[in-house]
C-alpha cells in the first residue's frame, strides 16, 4: 500500500480492509505492506501549478513494496492514480486502481445512474481521470461548481488537519446534495478525506465510498476470491 495521502485516509482504509477480513485471530488477517509517506510531494501542486511531480517518489515507494513481497499494490489517494504511469513503468506487479474500482461499484449499486456526481479534488477534476472512464461508460459527470470545488478544498484541508466533526460534515453533504439537485443519480466521494465526514445516510441516492470499494477489493484479491489482474510487461 502506498499510503500517507493523507494519514488519516490511510487508516481508515486499513481499518475496514480488517473489518472486512473474515478472522477468528491473527492468523487470518491479510499480511499489508504499508508505505506510509506523507512526505510523497503535494499532488495539487504538481497538477495545477507544474510543482514537484510525486511520479518518481510514488514509483520509489511501489519499487521497495514490490520488493518486500507484495503480490499487488494499492493506493487510498485518488489524486495521486494521475501518475500511476511512473509506479506502472517501474514495476512489474499489478497496480489495482481506485478510480477503476469505484466506477464498477457505481455499475453495480446504481446501475440505472445516467448522471454521477463527482466530489473530488481540484487537481483530480482537473486530470480528467474520472471522467473519462463514466464518459466511456456513457455517463455523465455531474461537477462542483469553481465555488463548490473552493469549498470542498477547504473541508478537504480541515479534514486532512483532523477537524471532522459535524460543521465539516454537514458541509460535505450540503455540496455533495448541490450535485443531486443538478442531476446527479449516484455519487463518487472521490478523495479518501471524504468518507470520513460523509456516509449513506446523508443523502438520497447512492454513495460510492472510493476507500470502502477499494478496501472490497483488497480483501476479496488477498483472499484469493478475486483473481489479480494481467499486467502487460
Amino acid at each position: 500500500m502506498l499510503g500517507g495521502m493523507g494519514p488519516d485516509a490511510t487508516v481508515d482504509f486499513m481499518a475496514k480492509v480488517i473489518a472486512l477480513t473474515p478472522a477468528a485471530g491473527d492468523q487470518d488477517h491479510i499480511r499489508m505492506l504499508v508505505d506510509h509517506n506523507p512526505r510523497v510531494p503535494d499532488r495539487q501542486a504538481a497538477i495545477l501549478a507544474g510543482g514537484e511531480s510525486p511520479g518518481p517518489v510514488l514509483a520509489a515507494m511501489a519499487t521497495r513494496l514490490e520488493a518486500g513481497g507484495a503480490d499487488f499494490l494499492v493506493i487510498p489517494c485518488n489524486t495521486a492514480h494521475v501518475f500511476q504511469d511512473d509506479i506502472l513503468a517501474a514495476t512489474r506487479i499489478p497496480l489495482v486502481s481506485i478510480i477503476d474500482v469505484s466506477i464498477e461499484a457505481t455499475e453495480t449499486e446504481a446501475p440505472d445512474a445516467s448522471a454521477v456526481g463527482l466530489l473530488a479534488t481540484s487537481g483530480c477534476l482537473q486530470a480528467g481521470i474520472y471522467q473519462q472512464v463514466l464518459e466511456a461508460a456513457g455517463r455523465t459527470s455531474i461537477l462542483p461548481t469553481a465555488g463548490e470545488l473552493d469549498d470542498l478544498m477547504a473541508l478537504i484541508k480541515s479534514i486532512k488537519a483532523g477537524r471532522t466533526g459535524a460543521r465539516v460534515a454537514t458541509a460535505m453533504g450540503e455540496l455533495a446534495k448541490a450535485l443531486i439537485v443538478r442531476g446527479a443519480q449516484a455519487i463518487i466521494a472521490g478523495c479518501t478525506e471524504i468518507p470520513l465526514v460523509l456516509d449513506d445516510a446523508a443523502l438520497d441516492v447512492s454513495l460510492i465510498s472510493s476507500t470502502d470499494v477499494l478496501a472490497a477489493k483488497t480483501v476479496g484479491l488477498a483472499l484469493g476470491e478475486i483473481p489479480l489482474p494481467n499486467r502487460q510487461l
